[in-house]
């Protein structure tokens, strides 16, 4: 989770969360630098739970704040998570099911959009944005929504770090596996996505379209980059372990 000025909901969404962990789960908090108590709250909550981990960013903004947090975090498969939604009663139960696929390293749930008071704006996300998975697909229309998803931490290495130039981590995150088909968009509604005027992200963006156009060209090069960079480590460890045999 990542945190900034979420003092009026994250307690929700924290409620949400904590009867979906076992023993040996953990929260990571990546908070940056709020100053509206949201601070202090979470270094009180964590001295009654040991399965919540605070850490701080460095006022670095939203992506880096995810980023720090995705680096803190051990267990096996990883969900990201807004501080001011609520998850769905099986959200955790749900998305692991999917994981049985070895295939599968990415995991995207729907989303129910939701304002302030949960009153129901948009009763599926995946039916607006009109979801699939596929690179070329994604990359000039992204599906990716951070709020729905989860990802095995093997992927750590491929998307970590993330470039400052890349729009948004969940994009980054979802074409990188889409690139070897390993992103799955299931249709269980899983998340109440809220709406509320101040959050740290937006659905749609109010970007020109060279701006878009940019950015997509952008993402494309630098996953292109990232996925030479991965097999160039591989080919030398490969090449490495071979001489010392």
């Amino acid at each position: 989770m990542a945190t900034y000025n979420g003092r009026h909901f994250i307690e929700e969404q924290l409620n949400s969360i904590f009867p979906q962990l076992s023993a040996e789960d953990e929260l990571i908090i990546s908070d940056d630098h709020s100053t509206d108590g949201t601070w202090e709250f979470l270094l009180a909550l964590a001295k009654k739970d040991p399965r919540i981990k605070l850490f701080q960013n460095d006022q670095q903004g939203l992506i880096k704040n995810f980023e720090h947090a995705i680096k803190q975090s051990s267990k096996a498969i990883i969900f990201l998570c807004d501080q001011d939604d609520v998850w769905h009663k099986d959200k955790v139960e749900t998305t692991l099911i999917y994981f049985a696929d070895p295939k599968t390293q990415v995991v995207v749930s729907d989303l129910i959009i939701v304002d302030n008071d949960f009153e129901v704006l948009v009763p599926s996300y995946q039916a607006m944005r009109h979801t699939h998975s596929g690179f070329w697909a994604n990359l000039v229309k992204s599906s990716y929504i951070g709020a729905g998803m989860a990802f095995r931490s093997e992927l750590k290495a491929v998307v970590l770090p993330i470039p400052k130039e890349v729009p948004m981590h969940d994009m980054w995150i979802g074409l990188l596996a889409d690139y070897h088909n390993g992103v799955k968009f299931i249709p269980e509604q899983l998340v109440y996505y809220r709406r509320h005027g101040l959050n740290a992200s937006e659905i749609k963006t109010t970007a020109s379209r060279i701006q878009q156009f940019k950015w997509r060209w952008n993402a494309f090069q630098l996953v292109r980059k990232r996925i030479k960079e991965i097999k160039e480590k591989q080919q030398n460890h490969f090449s490495n372990n071979k001489h010392q045999v």
